[in-house]
């Protein structure tokens, strides 16, 4: 009998490589479009829909709109062409390969987490933890360094983002049992336009009605240091905070944060970021320019305007608000505006 279940199993393993083969063999890869996963938040509003073509889920408040997702509570389903209905996760589970190219076997899962953010008030003032604070990590979560770019802002607006200069651990966490964690920190009036970048360590905080795009680490693994005195009107309660992990995951160190100079690259490419999880650059053009990379991947956001992006004599159309992810056998592809367009390519470094 013992021999019998090997034999199965062994029958069953031959089967599903052929399985795959044949579906390699007869499904070709192409830019894969997602559809956005709206979240509750109560410091949210309902300006999501300037940034998306996308009606929002009731009359509540919506926070996030979460663009591209590998969570097993938030998974992101492709909408289009012949792997329609297949999630992000099924991809990276049944073809490694083919989604990640040269990055294939260096990730579990995909490794970003792309969001819209919509905050009318401000969200809690918090920190996220690098990877190397294993004992605050839960089993299967990674640090959490990450970055903004503004969409939309106005007098209001605010970004906090660092620490001011003589900011301890002890002065810290005394201001939060006063109600004065405000006084530690650094901030800003935004711009429409700008890039922050947040290392895992930084505490920060948004909110005055502003929009942005987010890019970060694919983990959610989130301290709060101080909530706003906001009550959730969906519990008449206050949110948790997390104040001793998040005092010990803090880098004292980090200093002031402020917008990112962008690096020019060509007339319509410039780099806004580039650390070790992701590289952002934005393109603003009317004429075809092209996008993706020979054997790695690579994922596009509109922001504005519209057009249609082409891939092996097949064009697929772009919308405000779409994206698409472009697996590594994909390779580069064209974009061909109709008139002025603003997009975003991210890519993962090696």
């Amino acid at each position: 009998m013992f021999y019998v279940i090997l034999l199965f199993h062994f029958l069953l393993s031959q089967l599903k490589k052929l399985f795959n083969i044949f579906i390699l063999d007869t499904i070709s890869f192409y830019p894969l479009q997602f559809e956005p996963m709206f979240q509750y938040r109560l410091w949210g509003g309902q300006r999501l829909t300037e940034v998306l073509s996308y009606p929002l889920p009731g009359n509540g408040p919506t926070g996030e709109a979460w663009l591209l997702s590998d969570r097993a509570d938030h998974k992101s389903k492709v909408i289009n062409g012949n792997f329609k209905g297949w999630t992000l996760g099924q991809l990276m589970d049944k073809f490694p390969d083919q989604l990640m190219g040269k990055l294939s076997g260096q990730f579990s899962r995909f490794p970003l987490l792309l969001k819209f953010l919509d905050a009318q008030k401000m969200l809690s003032v918090q920190v996220h933890p690098s990877d190397t604070y294993k004992s605050l990590l839960p089993s299967g979560e990674t640090g959490k360094t990450e970055a903004w770019l503004v969409l939309k802002a106005g007098a209001e607006s605010r970004i906090f983002a660092g620490l001011n200069l003589g900011t301890t651990a002890e002065n810290l966490k005394e201001s939060i049992t006063k109600g004065q964690v405000e006084e530690h920190l650094s901030s800003f009036t935004p711009s429409p336009g700008d890039a922050v970048f947040l290392p895992a360590g930084t505490v920060h905080s948004l909110g005055g009605n502003i929009v942005v795009f987010e890019v970060q680490q694919n983990s959610d693994v989130t301290f709060r240091l101080f909530d706003w005195n906001h009550v959730d009107v969906k519990t008449g309660l206050p949110r948790p905070l997390h104040v001793d992990q998040a005092i010990e995951c803090i880098d004292y160190e980090q200093g002031i944060a402020s917008p990112v100079i962008p690096k020019k690259i060509t007339a319509e490419r410039e780099q806004l970021l580039n650390c070790e999880y992701f590289v952002l650059w934005r393109i603003n053009g009317q004429l075809p320019f092209t996008v993706g990379a020979v054997n790695e991947p690579r994922i596009l956001v509109c922001l504005e305007g519209n057009g249609r992006l082409e891939n092996g004599g097949i064009g697929y159309t772009v919308g405000k608000g779409n994206v698409f992810l472009l697996p590594a056998v994909v390779g580069v592809c064209t974009f061909f505006p109709e008139g002025l367009v603003t997009v975003l390519e991210i890519a993962i470094p090696s």
